[in-house]
């Protein structure tokens, strides 16, 4: 059990670092993929780009619950690890794998009968509804891939074996840039599908990465073994899944709503404010997910040394996770005030783009300093099972600030004072978290009585 032994032996800031950089190099692949994915619609036609940029809250939806599920998954899974409990470690991992298998039914049902409708809310253009329809028809049919891949994910974060996170993301990604062109285009004899080659060679390249992550635990995974022979359900273990978990979805799912929302105030002014708005997303991700990598790492570290009862550790790990936030974060904020141009570019982005989005992406980076240490917090409360406290975090930093700051803001300015919204919102979440972190520390942390 060498790879559980390092979460309680290994010093802090080698073991963050090398759980950390296999999950930020997979979820940084991730995140070029998705960039890659808008790059080579928008070289077919900016109509195009309009009809993925509606259809992107759905796969927003899509991943909140993927990564709900799999934090309450994550969390729970880690703590049985970190008491060496490892028959009820198995029976967590199998129900984590049936419950994210079983959420992608409610997106196929929405898929086939309401991706029109929706699609067809926020425009009245034949070809863009169309498109639209067929893209958010395919990611949504095919959900399931995303649920379970991204359960694998956190089976191997919480085992330490993140490497093979690298591994998987990869090669999904790997098949999706590889497919994007000649499903897109129609290169080498295959027929130009535009839009739905964008959507085939996604949900492609995420089928293969789940197979290749079911083989690998299998094969490399020593700790758990995956089967539902003799499987029984029981209700008490989806109860504490999920006690994290739901909390999780429903902050990961404020990303939709933040979307939908801005999506309905910026095509008031255009849309493309409203592919703007879709681009930054995709452009930000590349950022966030580098961080979000950490605090996935983050939480297996600390939910085991949790239930290991080690304060020292815990309070080491959420220090350097901040610190190494920040920096990231920082990196991100000066590329987006530098180079804000050259990243529209790779979009295909012409004058009115550009007018919009210049802008947009500096002023809306000044908010990223603030967004790493709220986001490292975060992490801290999931592990300790505080998943309501990391649900606040996101409702100040997504909904409950952001949307009526740009609402007010389109009402009575102009459409660049609207990114002003972001840069507020996070500045307010990141004073609630250090106030939420104070009194979870004090209540759960210093009371430990062994340290190392």
């Amino acid at each position: 059990m060498t790879s559980i032994n390092k979460m309680k032996e290994m010093p802090i800031r080698k073991l963050l670092l090398s759980m950390s950089l296999p999950i930020m190099v997979s979820m940084l692949i991730q995140a070029l993929y998705n960039i890659v994915d808008s790059m080579f619609v928008a070289q077919y036609s900016q109509d195009a780009l309009a009809a993925v940029s509606l259809a992107f809250p759905i796969q927003t939806l899509i991943v909140a619950v993927s990564v709900g599920t799999a934090a309450g998954l994550n969390s729970l899974l880690s703590r049985k690890l970190g008491e060496q409990n490892f028959k009820e470690a198995n029976e967590v991992a199998n129900h984590g794998v049936l419950a994210a298998l079983l959420s992608g039914i409610p997106f196929m049902i929405f898929g086939i009968f309401f991706a029109q409708t929706f699609i067809s809310a926020f425009s009245d253009r034949s070809t863009i509804i169309s498109d639209g329809t067929t893209y958010t028809l395919i990611c949504t049919v095919c959900s399931s891939a995303v649920l379970v891949e991204i359960a694998y994910e956190r089976l191997f974060q919480a085992t330490g074996h993140a490497m093979y996170n690298m591994y998987m993301q990869g090669a999904g990604a790997l098949i999706n840039i590889i497919l994007d062109p000649i499903f897109i285009f129609g290169w080498f004899g295959f027929p130009a599908m535009g839009v739905t080659g964008a959507a085939l060679a996604t949900v492609t390249g995420q089928i293969l990465a789940v197979l290749l992550g079911i083989y690998l635990q299998r094969r490399h995974v020593k700790e758990l073994h995956i089967s539902f022979r003799g499987f029984h359900l029981k209700k008490h273990i989806f109860a504490q899944m999920y006690a994290v978990g739901f909390p999780s979805i429903i902050m990961q799912s404020i990303v939709t709503v933040l979307t939908i929302g801005m999506n309905a105030i910026l095509v008031g002014f255009s849309e493309t404010a409203v592919s703007v708005f879709s681009v930054y997303f995709k452009l930000q991700n590349f950022v966030f997910m580098a961080v979000f990598g950490m605090n996935n790492a983050l939480v297996a570290i600390i939910g085991y040394n949790f239930g290991a009862r080690q304060k020292e550790r815990i309070l080491s790990s959420i220090r350097f996770a901040i610190q190494m936030a920040v920096l990231i974060m920082l990196i991100g904020t000066l590329i987006f005030q530098l180079f804000p141009q050259a990243l529209l570019q790779l979009f295909n982005a012409d004058a009115a783009m550009l007018k919009i989005g210049v802008p947009a992406l500096r002023i809306i980076s000044l908010s990223f300093l603030f967004a790493g240490v709220s986001i490292e917090l975060s992490a801290l409360f999931q592990a300790l099972g505080k998943g309501i406290s990391s649900l606040m975090i996101s409702l100040c930093r997504q909904l409950l600030i952001v949307l009526p700051c740009a609402y007010l803001l389109a009402r009575f300015s102009e459409l660049d004072s609207i990114w002003y919204a972001f840069l507020i919102a996070e500045a307010f979440a990141m004073v609630i978290a250090l106030f939420l972190y104070r009194k979870i520390k004090i209540s759960m942390i210093d009371p430990m009585e062994h340290s190392l």
